[in-house]
């Protein structure tokens, strides 16, 4: 079974290239992005709450995260070859907490794919997609913001995977295809 985390800042690509994971290997994609957009666009208050702090480019609180994810994963991991974390653990206090509901459904994080992308891409990435998707988090004062936090916040994850030989940074620069070649390498690797 794989498990996999794809991370890698706002606009590396995470999105399309778990969405030809998927595909390539049969396990189910897991965005906590899409989990809370679906959560804003029912007006939930789970929901409500959230869009606060996704609209000032925040990151939502953990305890938020780990409940949906942890409905989610139980639910998924019983019926695929595995899963594809996509935006999650952003902190390492959530990658913590991450393992420990794993090893609970007698599973591990399989491998942690990092795509690192220049930050001057990654502004310009996001910026076009804002004006084609209409994301109001996509808008150069909120993108500079998620970038800071990514940096502070998220970047040590990485660390963390580090440590449990599950780390693997994947040059994201280039076409989708030469990303998705870098990729499956490393799963392959994994099997």
């Amino acid at each position: 079974m794989l498990n996999i985390i794809i991370c890698g800042a706002p606009g590396s690509g995470k999105g399309t290239q778990s969405d030809l994971i998927v595909e390539k290997y049969t396990l189910k994609h897991l965005s906590t992005g899409d989990l809370l957009r679906k959560e804003i666009a029912e007006k939930s208050e789970l929901g409500k709450t959230a869009e606060s702090y996704i609209s000032q480019g925040n990151l939502v609180p953990d305890a938020m995260i780990i409940d949906i994810l942890s409905k989610h994963v139980e639910n998924q991991a019983e019926d695929s070859n595995g899963i594809i974390l996509d935006g999650f653990p952003r902190t390492v206090a959530q990658a913590e907490a991450l393992e420990v509901m794993m090893k609970k459904l007698d599973k591990e994080i399989s491998v942690l794919i990092d795509l690192k992308v220049d930050e001057n891409e990654l502004i310009d990435r996001l910026v076009a997609r804002g004006q084609t998707s209409g994301r109001t988090d996509d808008n150069l004062e909120t993108i500079k913001k998620r970038l800071d936090v990514y940096h502070c916040q998220t970047e040590p994850v990485n660390e963390f995977y580090k440590n449990l030989n599950r780390y693997n940074a994947i040059n994201g620069m280039g076409t989708i295809d030469e990303i998705f070649e870098r990729i499956s390498t490393v799963i392959d690797s994994k099997r």
